[in-house]
């Protein structure tokens, strides 16, 4: 039975697992002097445009770890939502790798705005206070919820005009580009994005994400910032191979519109459910929502999904690129089975 806990959950698809085995033959330079590595770059290159510059690493917390020391020294700051994930769900890796404090902010929907933002840019020059220097937003939320274009546009304007750099987590970004139906370029360097961690274990890949820098002079050290990290993988082609197999045919896009779809159906049948409320909008492949409490301890007798807000109690349930329309049904119709 699959669950709806995590995309991180899911398996590996297909296309994916063979281009492991169709690179695991002969011998190959290793850390990432070799054909796939360069391939996979060039294929990066043609989404996001020549000018950016890309680095492989074993995964998402990694990724973030290592864009965010390309931007900051130990006296600068990171502001960001107080859900982030680098808030969160990093166990203080952004913090320990760069020395520098968060600045969380509270939202209703995971989403900063200039407005919010502004109330941390303050204490420039002084030496006594860390000083703004990264505004980091994920693509999409951990809420599930979206960033319009002119919504991260504002917020670079806003970084930019105080000599600030905006990072984007895209972890989910591929189920952003889905739903908006815009390029991966229209989604980061279009708005004025200057580092992104660009995500595909949650869609399809078994490992791998990839720092992409968009400033030459974020770029300089990054190579060093990802060894020191232990980020740097030996057998790279391992790493790169999947991202080839991942952009061919457009398959990042099949799987996370899937995803997307999956979502947006189980919210339409669970919407109609008594005594069920949605507490986001459903915009990609999450869901957050909330029911009685007996009925979710039932629930979890059943499937794995993690309780979001015990306080409300507030579930979020996650579809992947392998959650079929039989999956959807079947965890409908257990729920309506408790009701």
């Amino acid at each position: 039975m699959k669950s709806f806990a995590s995309d991180n959950n899911s398996g590996v698809h297909p296309k994916v697992m063979q281009a492991l085995i169709d690179a695991n033959k002969e011998h190959v330079v290793a850390y990432g002097d070799d054909e796939y590595t360069g391939m996979a770059i060039r294929i990066l290159k043609n989404y996001f445009g020549e000018q950016s510059d890309v680095f492989f690493v074993f995964n998402g917390t990694g990724a973030n770890v290592i864009a965010l020391q390309a931007c900051v020294k130990s006296f600068h700051a990171v502001i960001c939502a107080e859900t982030a994930h680098i808030n969160v769900d990093e166990c203080g890796a952004p913090v320990r790798f760069t020395g520098c404090p968060l600045f969380p902010l509270s939202t209703v929907d995971g989403k900063l705005t200039p407005g919010l933002i502004r109330h941390k840019l303050h204490g420039f020059g002084d030496q006594h206070h860390s000083q703004p220097k990264v505004v980091y937003i994920s693509q999409s939320t951990e809420l599930g919820t979206l960033y319009t274009l002119d919504e991260i546009k504002a917020i670079c304007d806003l970084a930019h005009e105080y000599d600030m750099y905006v990072h984007v987590d895209g972890a989910r970004l591929a189920n952003a580009a889905a739903t908006m139906n815009v390029s991966l370029k229209n989604l980061t360097v279009d708005c004025g994005v200057d580092m992104l961690s660009f995500g595909g274990t949650k869609n399809g890949m078994m490992m791998g994400e990839a720092v992409v820098s968009f400033r030459k002079e974020l770029t300089e050290y990054l190579h060093f910032y990802r060894k020191q990290s232990a980020q740097l993988f030996s057998k790279m082609r391992y790493l790169s191979a999947q991202f080839i197999a991942y952009f061919e045919d457009d398959l990042w896009l099949k799987n996370a519109g899937h995803a997307n779809d999956m979502a947006k159906l189980l919210a339409g049948e669970l919407h109609r459910i008594p005594g069920i409320r949605l507490t986001q909008k459903v915009e990609t492949n999450a869901l957050f929502l909330t029911m009685p409490l007996d009925l979710i301890n039932k629930l979890r007798q059943h499937y794995f999904f993690y309780i979001w807000d015990e306080e409300i109690n507030e579930i979020r349930l996650v579809t992947s690129f392998d959650t079929s329309e039989e999956d959807v049904r079947n965890f409908v119709n257990t729920v309506k089975s408790f009701i």
